[in-house]
Protein backbone atom coordinates (compact mmCIF):
# COMPACT_ATOMS: atom_id res chain seq x y z
CA UNK A 1 0.00 0.00 0.00
CA UNK A 2 1.49 3.31 -1.02
CA UNK A 3 1.19 6.63 0.72
CA UNK A 4 -1.39 7.85 -1.78
CA UNK A 5 -3.51 4.76 -1.11
CA UNK A 6 -4.43 6.01 2.36
CA UNK A 7 -7.64 8.08 2.37
CA UNK A 8 -6.15 10.62 4.82
CA UNK A 9 -2.34 10.35 4.88
CA UNK A 10 -2.03 13.65 6.73
CA UNK A 11 -3.54 11.96 9.81
CA UNK A 12 -0.72 9.39 10.01
CA UNK A 13 2.75 9.95 11.49
CA UNK A 14 5.48 10.41 8.92
CA UNK A 15 7.47 7.55 10.49
CA UNK A 16 4.52 5.20 10.03
CA UNK A 17 4.06 6.29 6.43
CA UNK A 18 7.76 5.69 5.84
CA UNK A 19 7.42 2.18 7.27
CA UNK A 20 4.37 1.39 5.17
CA UNK A 21 5.98 2.79 2.03
CA UNK A 22 9.79 3.27 2.26
CA UNK A 23 9.83 4.94 -1.16
CA UNK A 24 7.30 7.61 -0.19
CA UNK A 25 10.00 10.17 0.56
CA UNK A 26 12.55 11.56 -1.90
CA UNK A 27 15.36 9.06 -2.54
CA UNK A 28 13.73 6.66 -0.06
CA UNK A 29 14.38 9.03 2.89
CA UNK A 30 11.90 9.76 5.65
CA UNK A 31 9.06 11.93 4.32
CA UNK A 32 8.43 15.38 5.68
CA UNK A 33 6.22 16.02 8.68
CA UNK A 34 2.55 15.47 8.07
CA UNK A 35 -0.18 17.70 9.49
CA UNK A 36 -0.53 15.27 12.38
CA UNK A 37 3.20 15.55 13.09
CA UNK A 38 2.99 19.33 13.27
CA UNK A 39 0.02 19.15 15.63
CA UNK A 40 1.71 16.60 17.91
CA UNK A 41 5.04 18.46 17.88
CA UNK A 42 3.28 21.71 18.72
CA UNK A 43 1.45 20.07 21.62
CA UNK A 44 4.71 18.57 22.92
CA UNK A 45 6.41 21.95 22.68
CA UNK A 46 3.53 23.68 24.48
CA UNK A 47 3.56 21.00 27.21
CA UNK A 48 7.31 21.39 27.70
CA UNK A 49 6.89 25.17 27.68
CA UNK A 50 4.08 25.03 30.26
CA UNK A 51 6.18 22.86 32.61
CA UNK A 52 9.13 25.19 32.01
CA UNK A 53 7.13 28.26 33.04
CA UNK A 54 5.69 26.50 36.06
CA UNK A 55 9.09 25.32 37.27
CA UNK A 56 10.72 28.69 36.52
CA UNK A 57 8.09 30.41 38.64
CA UNK A 58 8.82 27.96 41.48
CA UNK A 59 12.54 28.77 41.40
CA UNK A 60 11.85 32.19 42.87
CA UNK A 61 10.42 30.53 45.96
CA UNK A 62 13.56 28.48 46.64
CA UNK A 63 15.84 30.49 48.96
CA UNK A 64 18.78 28.16 48.43
CA UNK A 65 18.97 28.90 44.68
CA UNK A 66 21.13 31.91 43.86
CA UNK A 67 20.22 34.38 41.12
CA UNK A 68 22.98 33.24 38.78
CA UNK A 69 22.03 29.57 39.15
CA UNK A 70 18.37 30.41 38.53
CA UNK A 71 19.27 32.31 35.35
CA UNK A 72 21.40 29.42 34.10
CA UNK A 73 18.61 26.98 34.93
CA UNK A 74 16.05 29.04 32.99
CA UNK A 75 18.37 29.44 29.98
CA UNK A 76 18.99 25.70 29.82
CA UNK A 77 15.27 25.03 30.21
CA UNK A 78 14.39 27.41 27.37
CA UNK A 79 16.97 25.83 25.08
CA UNK A 80 15.62 22.40 26.01
CA UNK A 81 12.11 23.48 25.02
CA UNK A 82 13.41 24.65 21.65
CA UNK A 83 15.27 21.34 21.21
CA UNK A 84 11.94 19.51 21.38
CA UNK A 85 11.49 20.31 17.66
CA UNK A 86 14.50 18.07 16.94
CA UNK A 87 13.06 15.05 18.73
CA UNK A 88 12.10 13.16 15.53
CA UNK A 89 15.51 13.50 13.87
CA UNK A 90 17.77 12.77 16.87
CA UNK A 91 15.70 10.91 19.48
CA UNK A 92 18.63 9.05 21.07
CA UNK A 93 20.97 12.04 21.20
CA UNK A 94 18.27 14.38 22.49
CA UNK A 95 17.16 11.96 25.24
CA UNK A 96 20.75 11.35 26.36
CA UNK A 97 21.47 15.10 26.39
CA UNK A 98 18.31 15.82 28.36
CA UNK A 99 19.37 13.34 31.04
CA UNK A 100 22.60 15.31 31.52
CA UNK A 101 20.89 18.69 31.32
CA UNK A 102 18.17 17.59 33.76
CA UNK A 103 20.78 17.10 36.49
CA UNK A 104 21.56 20.83 36.54
CA UNK A 105 18.33 22.37 35.25
CA UNK A 106 14.98 21.81 36.94
CA UNK A 107 13.12 23.76 34.23
CA UNK A 108 14.15 21.22 31.57
CA UNK A 109 12.09 18.43 33.14
CA UNK A 110 9.19 18.79 30.71
CA UNK A 111 11.48 18.68 27.69
CA UNK A 112 13.25 15.65 29.20
CA UNK A 113 9.95 13.77 29.56
CA UNK A 114 9.03 14.54 25.93
CA UNK A 115 12.47 13.39 24.75
CA UNK A 116 12.19 10.14 26.72
CA UNK A 117 8.71 9.50 25.31
CA UNK A 118 10.00 10.11 21.78
CA UNK A 119 12.89 7.70 22.34
CA UNK A 120 10.48 4.96 23.45
CA UNK A 121 8.29 5.53 20.37
CA UNK A 122 10.98 5.68 17.69
CA UNK A 123 13.78 3.39 18.90
CA UNK A 124 14.06 -0.25 20.06
CA UNK A 125 13.95 -1.14 23.74
CA UNK A 126 17.73 -1.43 24.15
CA UNK A 127 18.11 2.35 23.69
CA UNK A 128 15.23 3.02 26.10
CA UNK A 129 16.74 0.65 28.65
CA UNK A 130 20.11 2.42 28.65
CA UNK A 131 18.89 6.01 28.65
CA UNK A 132 15.86 5.37 30.86
CA UNK A 133 17.94 3.28 33.29
CA UNK A 134 20.52 6.04 33.69
CA UNK A 135 17.75 8.60 34.18
CA UNK A 136 16.08 6.50 36.88
CA UNK A 137 19.39 5.89 38.61
CA UNK A 138 20.11 9.63 38.75
CA UNK A 139 16.74 10.58 40.28
CA UNK A 140 17.82 9.91 43.92
CA UNK A 141 21.08 11.73 43.29
CA UNK A 142 19.22 14.78 41.93
CA UNK A 143 16.87 15.05 44.91
CA UNK A 144 19.74 14.47 47.31
CA UNK A 145 21.57 17.44 45.78
CA UNK A 146 18.41 19.57 45.30
CA UNK A 147 15.72 18.54 47.79
CA UNK A 148 12.12 19.39 46.96
CA UNK A 149 10.78 22.01 49.37
CA UNK A 150 7.23 20.59 49.31
CA UNK A 151 7.82 16.81 49.33
CA UNK A 152 9.97 14.48 51.43
CA UNK A 153 12.94 12.87 49.76
CA UNK A 154 11.34 9.41 49.43
CA UNK A 155 8.04 10.76 48.16
CA UNK A 156 9.72 12.94 45.55
CA UNK A 157 11.90 10.06 44.33
CA UNK A 158 8.95 7.65 44.10
CA UNK A 159 6.80 10.22 42.30
CA UNK A 160 9.43 11.01 39.66
CA UNK A 161 10.32 7.34 39.16
CA UNK A 162 6.65 6.48 38.58
CA UNK A 163 6.37 9.43 36.19
CA UNK A 164 9.42 8.32 34.18
CA UNK A 165 8.21 4.71 34.04
CA UNK A 166 4.77 5.88 32.92
CA UNK A 167 6.26 8.01 30.13
CA UNK A 168 8.42 5.11 28.93
CA UNK A 169 5.50 2.68 29.11
CA UNK A 170 3.25 5.03 27.16
CA UNK A 171 5.87 5.46 24.47
CA UNK A 172 6.45 1.70 24.20
CA UNK A 173 2.69 1.17 23.90
CA UNK A 174 2.52 3.63 21.00
CA UNK A 175 5.49 1.91 19.35
CA UNK A 176 3.89 -1.54 19.74
CA UNK A 177 0.71 -0.32 18.04
CA UNK A 178 2.73 1.02 15.13
CA UNK A 179 4.74 -2.18 14.83
CA UNK A 180 1.51 -4.18 14.89
CA UNK A 181 0.10 -2.09 12.06
CA UNK A 182 3.32 -2.51 10.06
CA UNK A 183 3.32 -6.28 10.64
CA UNK A 184 -0.31 -6.52 9.53
CA UNK A 185 0.50 -4.49 6.45
CA UNK A 186 3.50 -6.70 5.71
CA UNK A 187 1.40 -9.81 6.22
CA UNK A 188 -1.28 -8.47 3.89
CA UNK A 189 1.36 -7.55 1.31
CA UNK A 190 2.88 -11.02 1.59
CA UNK A 191 -0.56 -12.60 1.21
CA UNK A 192 -1.25 -10.50 -1.88
CA UNK A 193 2.10 -11.48 -3.35
CA UNK A 194 1.55 -15.16 -2.63
CA UNK A 195 -1.97 -15.00 -4.08
CA UNK A 196 -0.62 -13.35 -7.22
CA UNK A 197 2.11 -15.97 -7.52
CA UNK A 198 -0.41 -18.77 -7.03
CA UNK A 199 -2.65 -17.24 -9.69
CA UNK A 200 0.28 -16.91 -12.10
CA UNK A 201 1.34 -20.49 -11.40
CA UNK A 202 -2.21 -21.72 -11.95
CA UNK A 203 -2.37 -19.83 -15.24
CA UNK A 204 0.98 -21.26 -16.30
CA UNK A 205 -0.07 -24.80 -15.42
CA UNK A 206 -3.34 -24.29 -17.28
CA UNK A 207 -1.48 -23.04 -20.36
CA UNK A 208 0.88 -26.00 -20.19
CA UNK A 209 -2.04 -28.41 -19.88
CA UNK A 210 -3.79 -26.83 -22.86
CA UNK A 211 -0.54 -26.80 -24.86
CA UNK A 212 0.06 -30.49 -24.14
CA UNK A 213 -3.51 -31.33 -25.06
CA UNK A 214 -3.36 -29.37 -28.33
CA UNK A 215 -0.04 -30.97 -29.25
CA UNK A 216 -1.22 -34.48 -28.43
CA UNK A 217 -4.55 -34.12 -30.19
CA UNK A 218 -3.73 -31.98 -33.20
CA UNK A 219 -0.19 -33.05 -34.10
CA UNK A 220 -1.35 -36.46 -35.27
CA UNK A 221 -4.18 -35.05 -37.40
CA UNK A 222 -2.22 -32.19 -38.88
CA UNK A 223 0.70 -34.43 -39.75
CA UNK A 224 -1.63 -36.59 -41.82
CA UNK A 225 -2.85 -33.46 -43.54
CA UNK A 226 0.67 -32.20 -44.24
CA UNK A 227 2.01 -35.53 -45.49
CA UNK A 228 -0.85 -36.24 -47.88
CA UNK A 229 -1.04 -32.64 -49.07
CA UNK A 230 2.70 -32.75 -49.75
CA UNK A 231 2.29 -36.01 -51.65
CA UNK A 232 -0.38 -34.47 -53.85
CA UNK A 233 1.82 -31.45 -54.45
CA UNK A 234 4.89 -33.46 -55.46
CA UNK A 235 2.97 -36.12 -57.42
CA UNK A 236 0.31 -34.36 -59.46
CA UNK A 237 0.38 -37.24 -61.99
CA UNK A 238 -0.58 -39.92 -59.43
CA UNK A 239 -3.43 -42.28 -60.29
CA UNK A 240 -6.90 -40.98 -59.72
CA UNK A 241 -7.66 -43.63 -57.08
CA UNK A 242 -4.60 -42.61 -55.05
CA UNK A 243 -5.47 -38.94 -55.33
CA UNK A 244 -9.03 -39.66 -54.22
CA UNK A 245 -7.83 -41.71 -51.28
CA UNK A 246 -5.39 -38.97 -50.22
CA UNK A 247 -8.09 -36.34 -50.57
CA UNK A 248 -10.39 -38.45 -48.42
CA UNK A 249 -7.72 -38.78 -45.74
CA UNK A 250 -7.15 -35.01 -45.87
CA UNK A 251 -10.87 -34.32 -45.55
CA UNK A 252 -11.33 -36.79 -42.71
CA UNK A 253 -8.24 -35.57 -40.85
CA UNK A 254 -9.30 -31.95 -41.25
CA UNK A 255 -12.77 -32.81 -39.93
CA UNK A 256 -11.32 -34.63 -36.92
CA UNK A 257 -8.85 -31.81 -36.26
CA UNK A 258 -11.66 -29.26 -36.31
CA UNK A 259 -13.69 -31.37 -33.91
CA UNK A 260 -10.77 -31.64 -31.51
CA UNK A 261 -10.06 -27.94 -31.84
CA UNK A 262 -13.67 -27.11 -30.99
CA UNK A 263 -13.42 -29.20 -27.85
CA UNK A 264 -10.23 -27.44 -26.75
CA UNK A 265 -11.74 -24.00 -27.48
CA UNK A 266 -14.68 -25.08 -25.36
CA UNK A 267 -12.21 -25.82 -22.59
CA UNK A 268 -10.81 -22.29 -22.87
CA UNK A 269 -14.28 -20.77 -22.69
CA UNK A 270 -15.14 -22.87 -19.64
CA UNK A 271 -12.88 -20.70 -17.45
CA UNK A 272 -11.38 -23.56 -15.43
CA UNK A 273 -8.96 -24.65 -18.11
CA UNK A 274 -6.93 -27.16 -16.14
CA UNK A 275 -9.95 -28.93 -14.65
CA UNK A 276 -11.81 -28.90 -17.94
CA UNK A 277 -8.85 -30.43 -19.75
CA UNK A 278 -8.72 -33.17 -17.13
CA UNK A 279 -12.45 -33.84 -17.51
CA UNK A 280 -12.27 -33.92 -21.30
CA UNK A 281 -12.62 -37.34 -22.88
CA UNK A 282 -9.14 -38.87 -22.89
CA UNK A 283 -7.98 -41.89 -24.89
CA UNK A 284 -6.94 -45.05 -23.10
CA UNK A 285 -5.03 -48.15 -24.07
CA UNK A 286 -8.19 -49.63 -25.57
CA UNK A 287 -8.10 -46.92 -28.27
CA UNK A 288 -4.69 -48.08 -29.53
CA UNK A 289 -6.23 -50.43 -32.12
CA UNK A 290 -8.26 -47.55 -33.55
CA UNK A 291 -5.10 -45.42 -33.77
CA UNK A 292 -3.26 -48.12 -35.69
CA UNK A 293 -6.26 -48.62 -38.00
CA UNK A 294 -6.38 -44.90 -38.70
CA UNK A 295 -2.67 -44.88 -39.57
CA UNK A 296 -3.13 -47.82 -41.91
CA UNK A 297 -6.04 -46.13 -43.66
CA UNK A 298 -3.77 -43.17 -44.23
CA UNK A 299 -1.34 -45.43 -46.11
CA UNK A 300 1.11 -46.06 -43.30
CA UNK A 301 2.55 -49.54 -42.79
CA UNK A 302 2.19 -50.47 -39.16
CA UNK A 303 2.60 -53.82 -37.46
CA UNK A 304 1.08 -54.14 -34.02
CA UNK A 305 2.34 -56.63 -31.48
CA UNK A 306 -0.16 -56.30 -28.64
CA UNK A 307 0.74 -58.67 -25.80
CA UNK A 308 -1.30 -57.13 -23.00
CA UNK A 309 -3.95 -59.70 -22.12
CA UNK A 310 -6.40 -57.30 -20.47
CA UNK A 311 -5.97 -53.67 -21.59
CA UNK A 312 -8.89 -52.61 -19.39
CA UNK A 313 -6.87 -53.64 -16.30
CA UNK A 314 -4.17 -51.07 -17.07
CA UNK A 315 -4.57 -47.93 -14.89
CA UNK A 316 -6.15 -45.06 -16.78
CA UNK A 317 -3.17 -42.71 -16.34
CA UNK A 318 -0.69 -45.36 -17.51
CA UNK A 319 -2.86 -46.35 -20.46
CA UNK A 320 -3.32 -42.73 -21.50
CA UNK A 321 0.43 -42.11 -21.33
CA UNK A 322 1.13 -45.26 -23.38
CA UNK A 323 -1.39 -44.14 -26.00
CA UNK A 324 0.17 -40.67 -26.26
CA UNK A 325 3.66 -42.16 -26.58
CA UNK A 326 2.54 -44.47 -29.36
CA UNK A 327 0.67 -41.66 -31.10
CA UNK A 328 3.64 -39.27 -31.03
CA UNK A 329 6.10 -41.98 -32.10
CA UNK A 330 3.89 -43.00 -35.06
CA UNK A 331 3.53 -39.33 -36.02
CA UNK A 332 7.31 -38.85 -35.96
CA UNK A 333 7.84 -42.04 -38.00
CA UNK A 334 5.34 -40.83 -40.60
CA UNK A 335 7.14 -37.49 -40.86
CA UNK A 336 10.74 -38.70 -40.94
CA UNK A 337 10.47 -42.18 -42.48
CA UNK A 338 7.59 -42.09 -44.98
CA UNK A 339 6.82 -45.42 -46.58
CA UNK A 340 8.78 -47.41 -43.97
CA UNK A 341 7.14 -50.19 -42.04
CA UNK A 342 6.77 -49.20 -38.38
CA UNK A 343 6.68 -51.80 -35.65
CA UNK A 344 4.61 -51.04 -32.56
CA UNK A 345 5.06 -53.41 -29.64
CA UNK A 346 3.14 -53.36 -26.39
CA UNK A 347 3.79 -55.77 -23.52
CA UNK A 348 3.49 -55.88 -19.78
CA UNK A 349 1.90 -57.43 -16.73
CA UNK A 350 0.91 -56.10 -13.31
CA UNK A 351 3.98 -55.74 -11.14
CA UNK A 352 6.45 -55.76 -14.05
CA UNK A 353 5.27 -52.59 -15.78
CA UNK A 354 4.14 -51.71 -19.26
CA UNK A 355 6.62 -51.45 -22.13
CA UNK A 356 5.90 -49.52 -25.33
CA UNK A 357 8.33 -49.82 -28.25
CA UNK A 358 8.03 -48.09 -31.62
CA UNK A 359 10.73 -48.85 -34.21
CA UNK A 360 11.11 -47.77 -37.80
CA UNK A 361 13.95 -48.54 -40.25
CA UNK A 362 15.98 -45.93 -42.06
CA UNK A 363 13.91 -43.96 -44.60
CA UNK A 364 14.17 -45.18 -48.17
CA UNK A 365 12.77 -42.01 -49.74
CA UNK A 366 13.33 -38.36 -49.00
CA UNK A 367 10.74 -37.26 -46.42
CA UNK A 368 8.44 -34.38 -47.22
CA UNK A 369 9.37 -31.37 -45.09
CA UNK A 370 6.80 -31.01 -42.31
CA UNK A 371 6.98 -28.09 -39.89
CA UNK A 372 7.33 -28.97 -36.24
CA UNK A 373 8.70 -27.66 -32.97
CA UNK A 374 10.90 -30.65 -32.20
CA UNK A 375 9.57 -30.77 -28.65
CA UNK A 376 7.44 -33.91 -28.99
CA UNK A 377 9.96 -36.38 -27.59
CA UNK A 378 10.88 -33.96 -24.81
CA UNK A 379 7.23 -33.73 -23.84
CA UNK A 380 6.87 -37.52 -23.93
CA UNK A 381 9.90 -37.91 -21.68
CA UNK A 382 8.40 -35.51 -19.16
CA UNK A 383 5.05 -37.27 -19.37
CA UNK A 384 6.69 -40.65 -18.72
CA UNK A 385 8.68 -39.24 -15.80
CA UNK A 386 5.51 -37.84 -14.24
CA UNK A 387 4.01 -41.32 -14.12
CA UNK A 388 7.19 -42.71 -12.52
CA UNK A 389 8.46 -44.33 -15.73
CA UNK A 390 11.18 -43.59 -18.23
CA UNK A 391 11.54 -43.07 -21.96
CA UNK A 392 14.58 -43.64 -24.18
CA UNK A 393 14.98 -42.87 -27.85
CA UNK A 394 17.73 -42.95 -30.41
CA UNK A 395 18.97 -44.40 -33.68
CA UNK A 396 19.32 -48.13 -34.22
CA UNK A 397 22.20 -50.07 -35.75
CA UNK A 398 20.58 -50.11 -39.21
CA UNK A 399 20.06 -46.35 -39.23
CA UNK A 400 16.47 -46.46 -38.05
CA UNK A 401 14.94 -44.93 -34.98
CA UNK A 402 13.47 -46.45 -31.83
CA UNK A 403 11.35 -45.08 -29.02
CA UNK A 404 11.15 -47.28 -25.96
CA UNK A 405 9.19 -46.43 -22.83
CA UNK A 406 8.60 -48.25 -19.58
CA UNK A 407 5.66 -47.27 -17.41
CA UNK A 408 4.87 -48.57 -13.90
CA UNK A 409 1.94 -50.96 -13.56
CA UNK A 410 1.53 -52.01 -9.98
CA UNK A 411 -0.22 -55.10 -8.77
CA UNK A 412 -3.83 -54.64 -7.72
CA UNK A 413 -4.32 -54.50 -3.98
CA UNK A 414 -6.25 -57.15 -2.05
CA UNK A 415 -9.98 -56.86 -2.02
CA UNK A 416 -11.47 -55.64 1.23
Amino acid sequence: MTRGAWPRPWMLPSALLHGLDPDSGPDGRRPRRTARDWIVDSCCFLLALLLFLTTADGLRQEPDVSGGLAVADVVLGALSCCAVWLRRRRPVGLAAAMVAVGMVSATSGGAGAVALFTLAVHRPFRYVAWVGGVDLALVPVYYWLRPDPDLPFAAAVVFVVLLVVSVIGWGMFVRSKRLLLLSLRERAHRAETEARLRAEQAQRLAREAIAREMHDVLAHRLTLLSVHAGALEFRPDAPREEIARAAGVIRESAHEALQDLREIIGVLRAGEAEDAVGERRQPTLAALDALVAECREAGMKVTLDHRVADPAAVPASVGRTAYRIAQEALTNARKHAPGAEVALSLAGTPGEGLTVTVTNPAPTIEPTPVPGSGQGLIGLTERANLTGGRLDHGTTADGGFEVRAWLPWGRPGPRP
